[in-house]
């Protein structure tokens, strides 16, 4: 089935946007200040940048393998089993601390948010073990519903932006702009799924860069808004765990934390199940993955519940994943890729890299991956044809951003 371009730009701004942005602006705030809107716009830059490259990918190298086969043609099968394992690492902590974020909102402790979060999680598990879907269609809805609060708290909160949230602009001094932006990376995941189904657009060299910067300027705007007026209008409070509720609050009134929380509910559910659907397609053994779950839901949130971790570290955890399967496949870009495109690689590389450099030990569990991925031997290219390609995840579940 052919995707128009109208229908490409929708699936852009669904595969960017996420839940994640009820809770990460409020996050940033905490670390950087108002300077956490530098770490926004850095990443925007980066985020049009690594567009760029992907969309390269899509046209030139259409693949059903998705990201894996982008690592695989520069860097060979044990890059792309890497980023294949990078990507389910990603998704096995994501969905537990999308989960925690989600249910934040309903207020309370961090004991009875954890627990809350597990009893979601677990919801959705079910769900989607019985084969209900979310599909793509419904994904965008649900976009929609992101975008219609997240509007509707920067329309409402704005007119009490004052100037004087603006300082002290670094309050924690400009080195806390590069873990803010570590944090924030988890907004701007989402490139890499689309683009592989580029072959799809009836013209993809004429509608591909129209779609693409269509999406980036819609994106660019809400990231932008957003960031702006929870530091303008919450000033001191903008380091918030739920900084939404208190938009809304501020436009609405006392029924601004109730919407947010419906809302925050209703994201999640769906977001997680798009998202484990997607993984379930990734796997050849369902009943392990959905193991991996459980164990890494049990520990995340036993460790976010008794306040051994926060959620900026958690946060940092999937990101660096993500984060790693862009490396490689910017580096497999670099080495495979003709034209502008290779310097244009080059430098998202180094930015990934230096992003990277900023969370700390929280990296370490993708680094592991990483390091297995390389290390072990390879199965049979039988066997690893019998591996559903990560692309293949996309019709059911655009992607989930906690």
């Amino acid at each position: 089935m052919s995707i128009t371009a109208s229908r490409g730009v929708a699936l852009y701004v669904g595969a960017l946007l996420g839940p994640g942005l009820l809770v990460l602006p409020g996050l940033a705030a905490a670390q950087a200040g108002p300077a956490s809107i530098i770490a926004w716009i850095g990443l925007l830059l980066l985020s049009g940048l690594i567009a760029i490259v992907f969309a390269t990918l899509g046209v030139t190298r259409p693949s059903a393998g998705g990201v894996a086969e982008y690592a695989r043609l520069g860097l060979g099968d044990r890059a792309a089993r890497a980023v294949r394992w990078l990507f389910l690492a990603g998704i096995t902590t994501g969905a537990p601390l999308a989960c925690y974020m989600g249910a934040g909102y309903l207020g309370g402790t961090r004991i009875t948010t954890a627990i809350a979060s597990a009893v979601l999680l677990l919801v959705v598990l079910a769900v989607t073990r019985h084969g209900v879907r979310t599909s793509t269609t419904m994904q965008l809805v649900l976009v929609g519903l992101l975008l219609a609060v997240i509007l509707l708290a920067v329309a409402g909160a704005a007119p009490h932006s004052r100037a004087a949230n603006w300082t002290p602009f670094t309050p924690h001094g400009w080195s806390s702009i590069g873990p803010a932006a570590t944090v924030l990376m988890f907004s701007f995941v989402g490139w890499e799924a689309i683009a592989s189904l580029t072959g799809r657009f009836t013209n993809p060299r004429r509608d591909l860069p129209r779609v693409i910067a269509v999406a980036f300027a819609i994106t660019t705007t809400i990231y932008l808004a957003l960031a702006y007026v929870t530091v303008a209008a919450l000033g001191d409070t903008a380091g918030t765990a739920t900084p939404i509720a208190a938009l809304l609050e501020l436009g609405i009134g006392a029924a601004g934390p109730a919407v947010a929380a419906v809302s925050a509910v209703i994201l999640t559910l769906g977001t997680v199940n798009a998202y484990l659907t997607g993984g379930m397609q990734m796997v050849a053994r369902p009943n392990r993955f959905t193991i991996a779950i459980l164990v890494t839901e049990a520990a995340l949130l036993t460790l976010l519940g008794t306040g051994t971790i926060s959620t900026t570290v958690a946060v940092t955890v999937p990101t660096a994943c993500f984060l790693l399967v862009y490396l490689l496949c910017m580096l497999s870009a670099i080495r495979s890729l003709p034209g502008l495109t290779r310097p244009v690689a080059a430098v998202v590389a180094v930015a990934v890299t230096v992003v990277l450099s900023f969370g700390g030990y929280a990296v370490v569990p993708a680094l592991l991956v990483t390091v297995a991925a390389f290390a072990l031997p390879l199965r049979p290219m039988s066997a690893l044809s019998n591996e559903v390609p990560v692309a293949e995840s996309v019709d059911a579940a655009t992607r989930l951003t906690p």
